[in-house]
């Protein structure tokens, strides 16, 4: 993410383990309500195209990069990377900034940050918006793993096995998590352009995806992003779906129909467990869908 005109501060917040967060307040300074804005992956970091979803001259957000991310330092760093960490962190950047309380957005894994920092420090969060749900549970990862999109996108999932040595093709995130995650960096590589590809092709609904140039694609993200499914997200399974009733904050959940990454009856169980939820649905899948898009930039509208 670049500074622009909107940019109030940019800085690195030393959040300890030897990790330092790039950080950027955009917007309002003397917006009423702060929106803290969480990216997806992991490892995806913030980009430019995320102010669209909101309005400089009346809201104040606080992007930052999670720990291994975009221009956060290490680069790619594994250590001391959890969900635990990244749960802390936002406590760490609140208090930096002097934030008492604050809206939360994101998607996808910002959902599943978003609501582990609320479980967490409820007291500090004033209401979240989260698109794209998904809660870390071990039916969502095994809907991954186990390529159960498959009934919509049986090609995606044939190249995947074909790519896969046949000992393994009973479960073959295993063997390609496993190399993303080595040492061996054409292991790594390799693996990570697949895996990467694939995500991106169950996002692409119209079949418009174009694969980038192996030799200009950077592992880095999905490596952070296997780091995390390998580990079960660092959290006891159903551990966000099981405590949800205790999320007593207004809860805004956008979730596509279409939704081919994070399956739509999450959102609706997790709706259901929320005293206090709304849930929108779209026509809309996982990936930079403008309508998922358009909906949370209203709903944040009402945060300035």
């Amino acid at each position: 993410m670049t500074p622009d005109e909107f940019t109030i501060l940019e800085t690195f917040v030393d959040v300890g383990d030897g990790h330092e967060l790039y950080l950027q307040d955009w917007g309002n300074i003397n917006a009423k309500t702060p929106i803290i804005f969480l990216h997806g992956g992991p490892g995806s970091g913030v980009h430019n195209r995320y102010r669209q979803r909101f309005n400089p001259y009346e809201q104040r957000v606080i992007f930052f990069d999670q720990r291994g991310s975009g221009k956060s330092l290490p680069y790619g760093s594994l250590e001391n990377n959890t969900t635990e960490h990244l749960v802390d962190d936002i406590e760490k950047i609140a208090r930096h900034l002097g934030l008492q309380q604050f809206v939360i957005t994101g998607g996808s894994w910002g959902s599943t940050l978003a609501l582990a920092y609320a479980l967490k420090y409820p007291h500090r969060v004033i209401a979240m918006t989260l698109g794209g749900i998904f809660t870390g549970s071990q039916a969502e990862i095994d809907y991954l793993d186990k390529g159960e999109y498959g009934v919509f996108f049986p090609d995606v999932w044939d190249h995947y096995l074909s790519q896969t040595p046949k000992s393994y093709q009973a479960n073959p995130s295993k063997y390609h998590f496993e190399r993303i995650l080595s040492d061996d960096i054409n292991d790594l590589r390799n693996s990570a352009y697949l895996y990467s590809n694939l995500e991106a092709s169950l996002m692409s609904l119209d079949d418009r995806f174009t694969p980038p140039e192996p030799q200009v694609f950077d592992a880095i993200p999905t490596r952070i992003e296997v780091h995390y499914l390998a580990n079960r997200c660092f959290m006891p399974d159903r551990y966000i779906l099981d405590n949800a009733h205790k999320l007593t904050m207004p809860i805004w959940l956008v979730q596509g129909r279409y939704d081919v990454v994070c399956p739509p009856k999450t959102a609706y169980e997790l709706h259901k467990q929320t005293p206090n939820s709304t849930l929108i649905w779209t026509m809309a899948g996982h990936g930079n869908d403008r309508s998922n898009y358009d909906v949370m930039r209203t709903i944040n509208a009402t945060w300035n």
